[in-house]
């Protein structure tokens, strides 16, 4: 458009900061931003809103800090994009002193609000704080609880180890037969090692007719992870007589203003030889200072599909060439990271000394001289 002279406007700018927060372009967000501010668009609420999201969605809360306190108009929006972010960030405690600040400047929160503090709270373990605010919701505000903020509190319980409280909730809630609070329950019980609960939901999602593929390789994951190599075999033989079909994990990592995307296993990059030789010398630096791949991982296992190198580890073998030491490298996925590739890249983050952000399906990562911001609270 630049290029064929044709001017932008609020609404353009606005669906390209989206499309950069949605792929985590943040270089091509950042001189969206540039152009925003040259050409005075940055007085728009709406705007600034999206900016927010788009660095908040990048990795950069830095960033996405300082447009918000730069801003002379915030509508609801612009705090929701505060709380809903640096809850995902895992940043909860924080997440609700935007809250507090939100109810002083006179802003009546509404659903997306709660489902923000809601995400924070099972992110950081705030089980009471959560709690609360899932009450307050109807007690202070009128306002109805939607099957997201009874997923959320499904979340809160189950993360945090509280399981038969999880059960009971479900069993309680108006939404007992939604699939999503089952499959909630069967992530829980995945991080907790519990086979009996997590046996219990697949057969709640079974009486649903709601089993998915996803359903199927999580618990044939809770199985490997306890050891129970019938289950293991059950699960794949039912994987494989039903023509299960599972969803294919892919990263994305934003190289010199370009996307670069990576599937499992990826042969399809045109520098893909360089890329596995680099990651095969990455795994043997890491071996040295006590890294063991983790079989138990979602894709880690044969039995279940077969890979061998998953998708953020090319994207972090080619990153690591592309860009100059110690620069940050930003990841985008569409799947939750597993417990292998968690461990690879906080050991990568300590022996390159790089900061790598990770943004998955459920939250950001943020790692660091082989620390992640989640406390392996995930």
């Amino acid at each position: 458009m630049r290029i064929s002279s044709v001017g932008f406007d609020g609404f353009t700018i606005v669906t390209l900061l989206s499309s950069c927060a949605h792929v985590g372009a943040l270089k091509m967000g950042t001189q969206i931003h540039q152009y925003a501010t040259e050409n005075g668009f940055l007085e728009s609420v709406f705007v600034g809103n999206a900016l927010i999201d788009m660095y908040a969605k990048c990795g950069s809360l830095k960033d996405s800090l300082s447009v918000f306190n730069s801003m002379q108009r915030r509508d609801v929006l612009t705090w929701n994009s505060m709380i809903v972010n640096y809850a995902i960030h895992g940043h909860g405690n924080e997440a609700i002193s935007f809250f507090r600040e939100m109810l002083i400047e006179g802003i009546k929160p509404n659903p997306i609000t709660f489902l923000g503090l809601l995400i924070g709270c099972s992110h950081q373990g705030l089980v009471k704080e959560g709690m609360e605010f899932f009450h307050n919701m109807g007690a202070m505000y009128n306002l109805k609880p939607g099957i997201k903020h009874y997923g959320c509190m499904v979340d809160l319980f189950g993360r945090a180890g509280n399981l038969e409280t999880a059960i009971e909730f479900i069993e309680s809630s108006p939404s007992r037969n939604d699939p999503v609070l089952w499959r909630t329950l069967l992530s829980s019980c995945k991080i907790h090692k519990n086979v009996e609960k997590g046996e219990m939901a697949v057969r709640n999602l079974v009486q649903l007719s709601a089993l998915s593929a996803g359903d199927c390789v999580l618990l044939a994951q809770l199985y490997a992870d306890t050891k129970n190599h019938e289950g293991v075999l059950k699960m794949r033989m039912l994987i494989k007589n039903q023509d299960v079909r599972t969803t294919p994990g892919w990263s994305l990592i934003e190289i010199s203003h370009q996307v670069h995307k990576f599937v499992v296993d990826d042969t399809s990059h045109n520098e893909s030889r360089e890329i596995y030789s680099n990651l095969e010398n990455i795994i043997h630096e890491l071996t040295l200072i006590g890294y063991t791949k983790e079989e138990s991982s979602p894709d880690s296992t044969s039995k279940i599909c077969g890979s061998s190198y998953h998708s953020e580890k090319l994207a972090i073998a080619f990153g690591l060439a592309k860009t100059p030491e110690r620069a940050t490298l930003r990841i985008v996925k569409n799947l939750r990271v597993c417990r292998d590739c968690h461990s690879f890249t906080k050991l990568v983050s300590k022996a390159f000394q790089r900061e790598i952000v990770v943004r998955d399906r459920v939250r950001f990562h943020h790692f660091q001289e082989g620390v992640c911001s989640c406390k392996d609270y995930w």
